[in-house]
Formats: structure tokens, sequence, C-alpha cells
């Protein structure tokens, strides 16, 4: 059931030719694998520009781990193709009981040493729990809701589902990490949303989150860090320092003009003027060295990869599928929306990575292990 795609036995005839039509390895979505690909190629481009001026004597340091990455991605991406996607089903509560047992054991790591924790410390890498909680959270909702089988989701199951999705959301907020929490939110306002949930149950979701979030700034829970970039949203900064990233960032975009001033000339992003810009603003390096049509490429290329997500989830064989996709297809929409949007100056500053493009393991191998998922419903839409 679950190897198809890597154990098949050889066909006669040139490549699978001589297959089923139903055969999984017949049905991969060529159109989003090349987008993804792109966009991973894209991504390296612009960490080593963005980059390769900060470490002296060692340009490649950045941009060499993002490859080793984008390589380790690729093993998960391809092993989660190979596996139907409903093997997931049955090991849901496993991955999310072993999530919230991560958060957990994060949480009181970063209690007992009196620190702000995201990551576990792993030697030459750093994991990061929230990150998998995308992943598993949009599998155990899925699974949940898909159970169901109807029309609309009653409000005992969208109770249920909230307690689903509140959980890792809360302990993600407390860490904290405001960013990777509104991503867990979304996921499930998007599975929710197409699996019938009423407009007033979104709302309620909606307003638990902005309220949680007001909780937490009120109540002195989030950090001054944080605390910060949500007043120089408002425009009520401290001090120079505090707008001095988003401000260059804007200005790196507008210097770039229509057609950039070209890869590795470009002045800001060169003399280091975005702090941590290979990871917090890549679309403020893509803006100044390839300029409006630059930009507008990338846009136009994660455009390209929601449109296949969106016809994939049309076509899938159950609800689970539909419902994967529906996850990431939200996900996808909302990291890209917002790391563009604080780019320019329209959003806070919350450190989401832009997908494939920002620097990150744990980020590259959670949209890897998503698209892999959304690839697997396609694969087996016939079966």
């Amino acid at each position: 059931m679950a190897m198809t795609f890597l154990s098949r036995r050889p066909d006669s005839g040139l490549g699978n030719i001589g297959s089923s039509p139903g055969d999984p390895s017949r049905n991969v979505d060529w159109v989003l694998l090349v987008t993804q690909g792109l966009l991973t190629v894209i991504g390296c481009f612009v960490v080593y520009s963005a980059s390769w001026t900060t470490i002296p004597g060692d340009p490649y340091s950045f941009v060499t781990r993002q490859v080793v990455f984008a390589i380790a991605g690729g093993v998960v991406m391809v092993t989660i193709m190979s596996i139907d996607y409903e093997w997931f089903k049955e090991r849901a509560a496993f991955l999310y009981g072993t999530t919230i047992m991560l958060l957990v054991l994060l949480l009181l790591m970063g209690v007992a040493q009196n620190l702000d924790r995201i990551t576990f410390d792993l030697g030459p890498i750093n994991f990061q729990p929230a990150e998998m909680a995308k992943f598993t959270t949009l599998i155990a909702l899925s699974v949940f809701l898909a159970e169901g089988r109807s029309d609309e989701v009653s409000y005992p199951r969208f109770l249920v589902g909230l307690i689903l999705v509140g959980a890792p959301a809360a302990l993600i907020i407390a860490q904290p990490d405001l960013g990777s929490a509104s991503v867990i939110v979304t996921i499930a306002m998007g599975v929710l949303l197409v699996a019938g949930a009423k407009p007033r149950y979104i709302g309620a979701i909606t307003m638990l989150a902005v309220s949680t979030v007001a909780a937490t700034f009120v109540s002195g829970f989030v950090n001054n860090y944080q605390k910060e970039r949500l007043r120089v949203f408002v425009g009520q900064e401290a001090n120079e320092d505090s707008v001095y990233q988003v401000r260059n960032a804007i200005r790196a975009v507008g210097t770039g003009g229509v057609w950039g001033v070209g890869w590795l000339d470009g002045p800001l992003t060169n003399g280091r003027y975005v702090p941590v810009m290979w990871a917090d603003f890549p679309f403020a390096a893509v803006g100044e060295q390839f300029g409006l049509v630059g930009c507008s490429l990338l846009l136009g290329l994660f455009v390209v990869a929601l449109m296949r997500i969106w016809r994939i989830a049309t076509l899938s064989r159950d609800l689970l599928g539909t419902y994967l996709c529906a996850g990431v297809f939200t996900m996808l929409l909302w990291q890209v929306f917002q790391n563009v949007g604080m780019t320019l100056g329209i959003m806070p500053v919350t450190g989401l990575p832009l997908p494939f493009i920002s620097y990150g393991g744990s980020s590259l191998l959670t949209y890897f292990a998503m698209f892999g998922l959304v690839q697997s419903v396609h694969m087996r839409r016939m079966r």
C-alpha cells in the first residue's frame, strides 16, 4: 500500500508507460514539483546574496547549510509522496501527542533556565517543534473532521477541533512565538472553512486568537522585543534602532526600481543594513537586486503553487485529502502574505519565513513535507 512509488516493479516499454493510469508514479503533479524546485533554487541564490558578506572569509556558510537542508527536504518529500496519505490517519494521534510533549518539554526547559526557548539545540542543527506542530496539527485536525463525513461541522465537533488546534497554539505562544502560532490558527481556519464550519464559528476562533494575543501583551507575558515590533507597526516606536530593520527593508525594495541593480550589487543588501535579511527579509533582497520584475516573477511562482494545490484539493478522492490540501493552501498563502507584508511595512514583523526562500532548516523541511502530502493526495486521486 504505502511504498508503491518507490518499490514498483520495472515496467515494459519506456519509463512506466506500461503501468496502469492509476499507478501513483504516473500521477505526480510535475507543474507543482517544478514550481517548488524553482522556488528552492531561487531561495538558495537569495540566501547567498543576502549573507555572503556576513562572515568574513566564509561567504558560503549560510547557503551551504540551506542546500543541505533542501536535499534533506527532498528526501523527506519523496518519502511522504511514496506513502498513501491515509497511512497518517492511523498515526495521527501518536504524531500529535509527540508534538505536544515536545512543546511542553521545550517550555519547561525555558522556565527552568529562565530563557525564551523556541528550539532544541542539537549541536549542528536547531530543531523547532513549532514547525513540526504545523504538520502534525494539520493531520490531526483533517483526520478528525474527515471522520464526520458531513457537509457541515457541528458545534460539538467544532469545539473538539478548537481544542486540537488550541493546545499546540497556546504552547507556541508561551515560548513566545506568535508568528508560528498564527500559522497554526490559519491552517485551522482554512480546514474548518472547507469542512463546512459556519461563519460564526470561524469568527469565534478569530476573536479567540486575537484575544489570546492581546492578553499575552497586556499581562507582560510577551518579551520586550516582540512588544517593540508591535509598537513599530502602530507607529509608536521608542527609538531609531527599533525601526532600522523595517525602514531599510522598504528602502531596499524601492532601490531596485523596475529591473533591479543586479545580483550581488545591492548596496543595502551587501552592506548588511537589514539585519538577518537572509531569514526575515529575503523579499527585500529580491526587490533590490531584481526590482519589480523579479518580485513579480517570484510572487507569480507562489500563485502557480497555490493554484495547483487548490486544483489537487478539488480532485482528491476523499475528504481527508481535500482537508490536507486546504490546510497547506492557507498556510502557504498566509506566510507569503505576512512575510511580504512585513517587508513592505503593511504587516507587523513576526519573523515568519518566506516559504522556500528564507534561510532555515526546520521551515524548509516542513514545507517539503507539506508539499509531499499534497503530492500524495494527487498521486492517489484515481484509486
